[in-house]
């Protein structure tokens, strides 16, 4: 039987809905934390701190008690988010540095918070998930797990794109494929792949980066607040197993 037509507006209605961003108390966390309420849906934010729920997504036991806790307080749980990650600017020992120097201690760190807990959480959110008959996970992935950095663009920056950024979020976007054939019909999920964010970077990076992208300017976040509310609400709602690149073209070379 055909469902009734529903307008935009009504795809876009998230009241009653229950989100968890993880990383919640960053830039784009924040970002997509408010995006998600503004279309009405109550969002619970994790981060080591300054969130709902301060917690270390290196604690494998401590991650998988977030579900229950969110249905304990918020009765369900809808959407899960993966925003948390280590990324290009993290102050890690053996991180954004040359490769020789990059140290097998911080990759598994990085594989831990950036993937790992990918998995954990959304293993222990799937019963919630399935139960909502609307549930959807969006990770965070980057333009980094699709393609190998330009290190033309970081000449004379004193900046780094760190060997297990890359491997991660091209691990992100392996596990939202196979999570997607697996989990469906009754959770979708999703991948949001953002190109560079602009945040104070050196100026000469910002130019040469600009500079080849067809757009012509780095990203804002609020660029993937978009891209999030699209795979977090019933915009989407025949959508999964898929990336939705959001560079402004850096990837189209």
């Amino acid at each position: 039987m055909t469902e009734p037509h529903r307008s935009l507006k009504g795809m876009m209605d998230m009241s009653g809905r229950v989100a968890l961003v993880t990383g919640g108390a960053g830039y784009i966390g924040r970002a997509i934390a408010s995006g998600l309420e503004e279309l009405g849906a109550t969002v619970v934010t994790t981060d080591i701190c300054d969130a709902h729920i301060d917690i270390d997504l290196r604690d494998d036991a401590l991650v998988r008690t977030l579900p229950e806790r969110i249905v304990e307080t918020q009765g369900r749980l809808d959407v899960v988010v993966h925003c948390a990650a280590y990324v290009g600017t993290s102050d890690l020992k053996g991180w954004a540095v040359p490769f020789e120097e990059q140290t097998i201690e911080t990759w598994r760190e990085a594989m831990e918070v950036n993937l790992t807990a990918f998995f954990n959480l959304v293993q222990a959110a799937t019963p919630h998930l399935k139960k909502s008959g609307k549930g959807s996970v969006v990770a965070l992935s980057s333009i980094y797990g699709m393609s190998g950095p330009d290190w033309s663009l970081y000449e004379g920056t004193g900046m780094g794109n760190p060997a297990a950024y890359g491997a991660s979020k091209g691990g992100l976007l392996q596990l939202v494929r196979w999570l997607s054939s697996t989990l469906g019909p009754d959770v979708r999920v999703n991948a949001v792949s953002p190109g560079g964010i602009a945040r104070g970077q050196d100026p000469g990076f910002v130019e040469k980066y600009e500079a080849r992208t067809p757009l012509g300017r780095m990203g804002r976040e609020d660029d993937i607040t978009g891209a999030v509310a699209y795979l977090a609400s019933d915009l989407s709602a025949y959508v999964t197993g898929q990336n939705l690149v959001v560079d402004g073209g850096w990837t189209a070379w």
